[in-house]
Formats: structure tokens, C-alpha cells, sequence
């Protein structure tokens, strides 16, 4: 299987190793923008970077995985479906709603799959926790608590374009616990901060976040985020039930620092500092299963359709916590054009 990468930063560069060493892919081609950059990603994996991106598709790929700066998403997956050829993108689809919706339509309508990157899907915590739910060991479900906090924020220059806290990092719980529990959001109130540097506030977004979610059977849920967590990346959820409940990312390496006199439980002195060092199985794994979806041999498990409802959920709260009201997600489906309810509903 020969695959394509688009895009060789820092995520690029973590999913090109990943690729390389895979099963089934024999044949790696990298490009980016940056073709220097590309071309050491290249040398040190010891695979190919093609001059262009319209170079790297005349070779015959039979998937490509994109990583490029997310402006450039929407378009880079709809070249990809021009040239007929499997897609795996990083999350957002796209920065906004007319972009996701185009994106959407464009793949319902075509033979191709395009799978969008949540990798947190793939992750054996999350997947343990929605088995137990679904099972109905958990009794009916009350309260969802979940956080994403990294230890330290990103370079000024990369806020203007990430689309602010609820659409760069929040996105991913969105996404979660509508996968985990089925349901759908209703409704949220969200409110920002800022604490930190001034820049956030100058790329008009906050550093820290929280928000209150409703739940189409009354479940409520809150989700916060912050770029200052000292103790460490700290990712987790809670999924309380009538009988039993779940706690996702509850391990040795979690940033717990405990107030209590006793531990019953082992902790590590190195504690998750990144992204990729607290998901990296979850990656590889995600990857592995985009070449099974690519071959044909599996179905896709994370359609642009599901990152659409999940970047309405961002959009709710981004619209709530600078008005300070509390916002149905309806409105926002409503106002694309999108209908009132979500697919399936």
C-alpha cells in the first residue's frame, strides 16, 4: 500500500514514524509546503518527499493522510477527492461551518472515504468506558465530567488561526461524548478566561474555559480546558451512572498531584507532558485502522458528518461565552442551512 503525507510539522512528523513502521504499507511518499522540510523528514525516516502534492498524486497513492496547517484542510480533502484517492485528516475538517458543510456533502456524495482525525476513539480508556455504558453496567447516566489541559501553551503566532480553545481543544470532548454515549447536545452556556499571556486575549481567544452541556435525555456534562495546567497534560473524563461509573485516564502517568496524606494508588514522577505522549497507542492504532478503511477492508469510523456535529457544539459555546447566554445547539444547524436536528435524529 503506497500512502501519501501532506504536511510535515510536528503532528506530521509523529504520523509519518507511524506510517513507516506499519503493516501493510510498503511504500511512504511526504510533501509539504516547506519542501526542505519535508525533504529531512524524508531522509531521516528513510522515505521519499515528492516536489508537490500534484507530483505526489500522479504516483498512484492509495490513501493520504493530511497534516497541514488547518486553513488548508478543506482544500487539501477535496484534491484528494478530485484525484479519488482515500483521505485521513487531522481534526477541524475546516475552521468554520460553510467549510465543514462542504466538505460533508462533497464525500457523502462521492465512492471515497474520508475519515477525520479524533483520535481519543481509539484510545482503550475511552472505548472501555463507552462498552461499559452501553452495556447498561453503568445504570442510566447522570454526569459527564470532562477536561483537556495542557501543560503549556502554544506559540502566539499559532491563536489567530486555531480557531480558539472550544474549537481547537474542546472539539475533541465534543466528539467523545457524543461517540460515547449516542446522544446529542441540546444546548450549552460557556464562559472564557484569561490569566495568562496577552496574546490569547489579542487573538481575540481565552486560556481557559468551562462549559455546561444538556444532553437530548437530560444528561448534563461539563467540559473544561485550560493552556496552563502545570502538573502536567492532563486529559480525562468521568462518566457517572445510576449503578456504576468510569474514569477515563486515570493511570499511573495522569498530573494527580494528591492533597491527601495517603496514595493507595502508584504514581509516576513523569507525568503526561503532550498530546501525542498521553494518546500515542490511540494514534497508531487510528492510523492502522485508516489503512484497513482505505483497502476497502473496514468501515469508516469517523466521517466528516461527525465532526461537523461536534464543531456545532464548539460554535454554541464559542457563541455563549461571549454573549454569556446560554445557546441551542439547533440555532447553529439551523443558521448553515443544516436543519434543526442532527442526522439521525
Amino acid at each position: 500500500m503506497k500512502i501519501g503525507l501532506i504536511g510535515t510539522g510536528r503532528i506530521g512528523a509523529f504520523h509519518a514514524a507511524t506510517l513507516h513502521d506499519l503493516e501493510g504499507v510498503t511504500d511512504l511518499v511526504v510533501a509539504d509546503a516547506d519542501a526542505a522540510r519535508a525533504a529531512s523528514l524524508a531522509a531521516s525516516l528513510g522515505v521519499r518527499a515528492a516536489p508537490g502534492i500534484a507530483e505526489m498524486y500522479a504516483e498512484g497513492l492509495d490513501g493520504v493522510v493530511i497534516t497541514a496547517a488547518t486553513s488548508a484542510h478543506a482544500a487539501l480533502i477535496h484534491q484528494a477527492l478530485d484525484a479519488g484517492v482515500p483521505v485521513f485528516c487531522e481534526k477541524p475538517v475546516a475552521l468554520d461551518v460553510p467549510g465543514t458543510l462542504g466538505v460533508v456533502e462533497r464525500a457523502a456524495a462521492g465512492s471515497v472515504p474520508v475519515q477525520i482525525g479524533f483520535q481519543r476513539r481509539f484510545d482503550a480508556g475511552y472505548r472501555a468506558a463507552r462498552r461499559a455504558l452501553r452495556s447498561g453496567e453503568l445504570g442510566w447516566l447522570h454526569t459527564l465530567r470532562a477536561c483537556t489541559s495542557d501543560r503549556t501553551p502554544p506559540p502566539a503566532a499559532y491563536i489567530p488561526t486555531s480557531g480558539g480553545l472550544f474549537r481547537d481543544c474542546s472539539i475533541h470532548d465534543f466528539d467523545i461524548l457524543r461517540w460515547l454515549t449516542g446522544r446529542e447536545v441540546v444546548s450549552v452556556f460557556a464562559q472564557g478566561a484569561n490569566r495568562g499571556a496577552s496574546f490569547f486575549a489579542d487573538g481575540d481567544d481565552v486560556d481557559t474555559c468551562a462549559a455546561l452541556l444538556r444532553f437530548d435525555d437530560d444528561t448534563l456534562a461539563t467540559v473544561t480546558a485550560t493552556r496552563y495546567n502545570g502538573a502536567g497534560h492532563d486529559v480525562r473524563l468521568e462518566v457517572c451512572g445510576s449503578k456504576d461509573a468510569r474514569f477515563v485516564g486515570l493511570d499511573d502517568r495522569a498530573p494527580l498531584p494528591s492533597a491527601e496524606p495517603e496514595l493507595s494508588w502508584r504514581r509516576s514522577a513523569a507525568p503526561y507532558a503532550t498530546f501525542m505522549e498521553r494518546f500515542q497507542d490511540a494514534y497508531v492504532t487510528e492510523l492502522g485502522v485508516f489503512a484497513e478503511v482505505a483497502a476497502g477492508r473496514a468501515p469508516n469510523p469517523c466521517p466528516p458528518a461527525d465532526a461537523l456535529e461536534a464543531l456545532y457544539v464548539a460554535e454554541a459555546c464559542d457563541r455563549s461565552r461571549r454573549t454569556g447566554q446560554p445557546v441551542a445547539v439547533a440555532d447553529l444547524r439551523t443558521a448553515a442551512g443544516n436543519g434543526g436536528t442532527a442526522p439521525g435524529t
